[in-house]
């Protein structure tokens, strides 16, 4: 399942456990090099690594998707420190690389999100757990539909249910005003990753409406559709952007089972 919406495993919803997306170094031919990136927190370094082909050759043609062609999202296995950024490719190697610190310590998972050239070409999401060296204390996860961030509250409005595509409604306010001047970003006036909770697999989520012109603005409200395929915890990070600066918005929402009741409580303990 592909965050970034491209239909990756949408043959496999037949089965009663489709097929996950953002699991494995490897999918589909490509493979994920080892990820090099500073050992310890608050280490200033480069974060860098090579998509290998079948061969074991890096791979240096890629198609755009969402106005990149590899979109690189880094979060602690407890669902804590979120980043997605955009590394710049050595073509001459195939190393992508970028500018990178961990703020703290803990087992992080890096993904990598491309789409390989190609005109039949589907979006592959690929992952390595990296390591970071020092102490911390992981998160407890706990239900959260509305979120304060750089002086904005932003609201998840609806409901995941398992096995099936659920239309999710963000709102977004400021000072207690809606806020109508949001700025494309990624091709969309907003970017939803969901990550199932315990092995951080990829939902297929993608942004409802048509895709916005430069110079456009919307909300309060952005629209997405999203499909869990279980009845689990998620951890949702919604990228948007006002005034040429993207923020972050993190929620925690519980899937419903098919038959519309909620998952136990089995969850609320954290890690």
């Amino acid at each position: 399942m592909n965050a970034h919406g491209e239909g990756h495993g949408d043959a496999a919803q037949e089965t009663a456990e489709p097929a996950l997306n953002g699991v494995s170094a490897s999918a589909d031919g490509f493979v994920l090099s080892p990820v090099q990136a500073p050992t310890a927190a608050g280490e200033d370094g480069d974060l860098s690594f090579q998509i290998l082909d079948e061969s074991g050759e890096p791979v240096t043609e890629y198609t755009t998707a969402h106005e990149k062609d590899l979109h690189l999202i880094a979060v602690r296995t407890d669902g804590a420190g979120f980043q997605h950024v955009h590394p710049e490719l050595d073509t001459s190697t195939g190393t992508w690389s970028v500018p990178w610190t961990w703020d703290e310590a803990g087992t992080y998972r890096v993904y990598a999100d491309f789409t390989p050239a190609g005109e039949e070409a589907e979006g592959i999401t690929l992952t390595r757990a990296v390591e970071v060296a020092g102490d911390f204390t992981p998160v407890e996860t706990e239900a959260q539909t509305t979120d304060e961030v750089d002086g904005y509250t932003v609201s998840l409005n609806g409901d995941l249910t398992a096995g099936t595509s659920s239309e999710l409604t963000i709102s977004v306010e400021r000072d207690g005003q809606p806020v109508t001047t949001l700025e494309p970003y990624l091709g969309a006036f907003g970017h939803l990753v969901a990550l199932r909770e315990g092995d951080l697999a990829y939902l297929h989520v993608h942004a409802e409406g048509d895709e916005p012109q430069a110079g456009d603005t919307a909300g309060p409200e952005i629209g997405f559709a999203a499909e869990a395929p279980t009845a689990d915890r998620y951890l949702l990070y919604l990228d948007f952007q006002v005034d040429g600066q993207v923020h972050t918005a993190e929620f925690v929402i519980d899937a419903e089972h098919g038959d519309g009741s909620k998952t136990d409580d089995s969850h609320s303990d954290g890690h």
